[in-house]
């Protein structure tokens, strides 16, 4: 195995954001490298930290990385699971949240993991590997309207169509194996032009598989909600998406956790009985400096919103 690096995006401004106390119990809910937790530990004194990742190689790194540091706990979970293991665990609130649903550096550049069109690999993508459903299962078994959907819906492909057909006649021949040859027929599904004008036509394609396979879109509104009560008063919750499906449910989440009235505009009396549970750290989304976009060029599509509990 490959060491895992990744660099962490939009690190001072998440540790800034979660205004960490040297005594508070913490949550980086996708820990990969390990990146944002280091800087949190660094500031806990008697305090702990939560590390959750589906990605066995993200924890084994960090438990190679974190093995000198009691302060740490590393669990083997969807992020979702969070706060119901936490209370296991007789954790029962918290001061800090990071949810970090980007992709890591690691999964991205180890080919045989299958997640990128520039890498030659086995379609893959699975964040957690002992997982059964992969993008190869996707590729080869869904039916057409689903793909369709798939594409349109994660994706926003606007060529979904022309690409779905290509994909049918493709597996009707033999499997789709690899991330190259699914890159071929994406790329046969734009004129020329398109492909080396643009360039990257197969980032929206590999972007909905992804999510697919993953469910990284499933239940976050729910989860967002559940981590919002699991936050002490006075806690902080970051979290950095790096799409505008992500960022869109993360807003909507903490724009109507922040409002008193959740009402319709047409009502002229509020009938909700709806109470803010939170306040916005910042109304817009913070981004990468253009200092951290020459670094980390992965950067310029991160996105930051952080609430505080009242």
């Amino acid at each position: 195995m490959i060491e895992f690096k990744h660099i962490p995006v939009l690190l001072n401004e998440v540790i800034e954001g979660l205004n960490i106390k040297e005594d508070g119990i913490y949550i980086d809910c996708t820990i990969g490298g390990g990146g944002h937790s280091s800087e949190i530990l660094k500031r806990l004194k008697k305090g702990h930290l939560y590390g959750f990742d589906k990605d066995l190689d993200a924890l084994s790194a960090c438990q190679e990385r974190f093995k000198d540091n009691k302060n740490v706990t590393l669990i083997h979970s969807d992020y979702k699971n969070a706060p119901y293991l936490l209370k296991e665990k007789d954790v029962q609130a918290v001061d800090g949240i990071l949810i970090d649903l980007g992709v890591s550096s690691y999964q991205l550049d180890t080919a045989q993991r299958g997640f990128s069109f520039l890498r030659e690999g086995r379609l893959d993508m699975r964040m957690d590997k002992e997982q059964k459903l992969d993008a190869y299962f996707v590729v080869n078994n869904y039916p057409k309207e689903r793909l369709l959907d798939i594409l349109y819906k994660y994706g926003e492909e606007a060529n979904a169509k022309k690409i779905v057909d290509n994909i049918l006649k493709a597996r009707a021949v033999k499997p789709i194996e690899t991330t190259s040859q699914l890159k071929d027929i994406i790329e046969a599904s734009f004129p020329n032009k398109v492909i080396y004008g643009k360039g990257g036509v197969s980032k929206k394609t590999f972007q909905a598989l992804r999510i697919e396979v993953n469910g990284e879109l499933e239940a976050l509104d729910k989860a967002l909600e559940e981590f919002i009560k699991l936050l002490k008063l006075g806690g902080r919750m970051a979290v950095i998406s790096f799409h505008s499906l992500e960022d869109r449910i993360v807003k909507n989440v903490f724009k109507k956790e922040a409002s008193d009235c959740i009402c319709p505009p047409k009502i002229p009396v509020c009938v909700c009985g709806h109470k803010k549970s939170v306040i916005l750290i910042n109304k817009k989304p913070i981004i990468a400096s253009e200092d951290e976009l020459e670094k980390n060029p992965r950067s310029s599509s991160a996105k930051l919103r952080i609430i505080e509990k009242i």
